[in-house]
Order: structure tokens, then C-alpha cells, then sequence
């Protein structure tokens, strides 16, 4: 008669079964979050195994490379879109490797937020913003003044 673990203990006929719906007062590893798998073969190169946060992580850096190189405004609404990409694939690719952080649901929302956010704030960067939302000028000179 063997006990797996502090949660289960035997039955009757000597196989463990769960005597509580606690957790263990310890935690001793982490679960790998849902899709947090290889996104490709085992025997495949390590870069085509993380194709998904290299893909990510690449676009980040040319947005990254546009704003060093003076070209702010689209560098980093090419940032927004590079996380608005990583929570499409969060959403659509099974097994994403090390772009699986959390729970599917907190992974895609937020790259999706920040992504969003960091797009917007980027359109409607001074001078001569590519988008102008009234209310939110209204809410600056209210603040400021």
C-alpha cells in the first residue's frame, strides 16, 4: 500500500483516493499552464519548437529597432500589434510552447490589453496624432489646468 501524495490515502481495497478537497499545505512543483506544450516535433530544432513567442519576440524587436531608429510612432504600434498577434495565437494555436504563461483566458487577455493600449497611446502620440479621441483631450486639459 503506497500514498502518492499528503491529499490521497487508501481505500479499502488499498489504491489511494482523495480524502479532502484541500490543497497541500506545501506546494512542491507548478502545472504547466494549459497549451503550454512544444509547438512543434520533440525532434525539431529548439527555435521551431518556440516558434510562436520567437515570432512575437522578433516583431518586439523590429518595433523596438523602428523606435530607436527615430521612427517612434509605428515602431511601437508595431510593439501593440506584435502583442495583439501573440493573443491571436495564444487563441487559435493548441500548444504555443513558452507563450503559454498563465490560464488561456489571462494569457489572452492580456496581451490583448496591453497590446490594444500600447497601439492606441501610440496612434495618438503628439505631433500630429494619427488618431484624436475628443474626450479623452477634454479629460487632459481638465486634469492639467
Amino acid at each position: 500500500m503506497t500514498v502518492r501524495d499528503p491529499v490521497s490515502a487508501p481505500d479499502a481495497t488499498g489504491r489511494p483516493r482523495r480524502v479532502t478537497r484541500r490543497f497541500p499545505l506545501f506546494t512542491r512543483d507548478t502545472a504547466r499552464p494549459e497549451g503550454g506544450g512544444r509547438a512543434a516535433a520533440r525532434d525539431a530544432p529548439a527555435p521551431a519548437r518556440q516558434w510562436p513567442v520567437l515570432a512575437v519576440v522578433l516583431l518586439v524587436g523590429l518595433g523596438l529597432l523602428l523606435t530607436a531608429l527615430d521612427v517612434f510612432r509605428w515602431g511601437t504600434v508595431l510593439i501593440g500589434v506584435a502583442l495583439l498577434g501573440g493573443a491571436v495565437l495564444r487563441w487559435m494555436v493548441p500548444d504555443v510552447g513558452m507563450l503559454a504563461v498563465r490560464s488561456r483566458f489571462t494569457d489572452i487577455t492580456t496581451y490583448a490589453v496591453l497590446g490594444l493600449s500600447i497601439a492606441l497611446l501610440a496612434l495618438m502620440a503628439q505631433p500630429k496624432p494619427v488618431l484624436e479621441i475628443p474626450f479623452l483631450k477634454d479629460t487632459l486639459h481638465f486634469t492639467v489646468s
